[in-house]
């Protein structure tokens, strides 16, 4: 059996069809493994202009503009504390980059289904080209396809599964990776003052800290208001900067008991606190649950990147922060997930016990 190597180690997922190629040859029936009977009981809060509300917005450029950081780093702050979302303008990543990006993974997801499966997930493990977290024969199925590549450090990466088709890709996905960490460093460098002194060395750890890539790919469907794409969840790592790839939306965030809808604001990044911030500031900065639709016109593709703390970083409230008893989850560690022992359970992640 092969080693589980890079973020393969953090779990697997059983192999299911291919939604890109089901939705090709379907009609208006949907399998029912992918039907949703909760999707009924929606609570849709409605687009902007009906709800009345939209995540912030943040621009990067001001956060280091001395004429403007202060104001800009107080926005951040309430952005993180009352939302957990926003968008970030301004970011300063090359226009040609993002779209040499966005042009090779969009050829790759149209190849036949045969080339992309050379770079397959293998069994028990998570990262290729495939599905989410499928865990049993019985799961409920999203609406959608997925490339998970682990990117940063140089020594996490596999690339047999990083496509090779176009030749470009790997080039393309290297210099995006690279320009977002860049990004996401920068974000955490004003969150963790925004936090205080505390957080120095949360923010020291997390400069040489893993990132990872997910593709999702979700084709259209017939009837969408019976499925999901991606089910709800928070992610559990400390940033998450989203990149919506086309003009299609479809991530919803939960607020005020009910589904928010989100419209990305074109060449913005939309950034939400991970599980891992909310564990370490002991519930001050949320991670907020999301959730990703489809629709029955056109296919909608996203890249979430995913920034977190190394493995066998120390993960729990700092100390300076809590007081008494004011602790919601026990100190842990990030670690591989190869044995389930020694795991808490957070918001449904599992974590190492310290």
């Amino acid at each position: 059996m092969e080693e589980k190597k890079g973020i393969g180690r953090f779990g697997g997922s059983l192999k299911v069809d291919n939604v890109q190629a089901l939705a090709k040859k379907l009609g208006s029936e949907i399998p029912v493994r992918y039907v949703r009977p909760e999707r009924k009981e929606d609570i849709v809060a409605g687009d902007e202009e009906v709800s009345g509300e939209s995540i912030p917005i943040i621009d990067f450029g001001k956060l280091f503009d001395s004429e403007y950081s202060d104001e800009e780093a107080a926005k951040l702050h309430w952005a993180c504390e009352d939302w957990g979302f926003f968008q970030l303008i301004n970011h300063g990543i090359p226009q040609d980059i993002i779209s040499k990006f966005r042009e090779d993974i969009e050829e790759f997801f149209n190849l036949p289904l045969e080339v992309k499966e050379r770079f397959a997930q293998l069994p028990g493990q998570i990262e290729g080209y495939g599905q989410s977290f499928v865990q049993s024969e019985e799961q409920k199925l999203d609406w959608g396809d997925m490339l998970f590549l682990a990117t940063l450090p140089p020594s996490f990466k596999q690339l047999r599964f990083w496509p090779t088709n176009p030749s470009s890709c790997r080039k393309s996905i290297d210099e995006y990776a690279v320009e977002l960490k860049r990004v996401a460093d920068g974000l955490l460098k004003i969150i963790s003052k925004n936090l205080g002194d505390e957080f120095e060395n949360v923010y020291e750890m997390f400069k040489g800290g893993m990132q990872s890539l997910r593709v999702n790919y979700y084709p259209p469907c017939p009837s969408p208001e019976k499925v999901l794409g991606l089910s709800p969840h928070s992610d559990a790592v400390v940033l998450t900067l989203l990149l919506q790839m086309n003009e299609m939306h479809g991530l919803q965030i939960k607020r005020n008991g009910g589904w928010l809808p989100v419209k990305a604001s074109p060449r913005a990044f939309i950034v939400n606190i991970g599980d891992i911030i909310e564990i370490l500031c002991n519930g001050k900065y949320k991670s907020i649950e999301h959730r990703a639709v489809v629709n029955n016109e056109k296919v909608r593709i996203s890249v979430a990147g995913f920034h977190t703390l190394n493995i066998d970083d120390f993960v729990g409230p700092i100390t300076e922060i809590v007081k008494g008893d004011n602790c919601f989850i026990r100190a842990c560690h990030l670690k591989s997930m190869q044995s389930r022992s020694s795991l808490v359970n957070w918001k449904g992640r599992a974590y190492w016990i310290a």
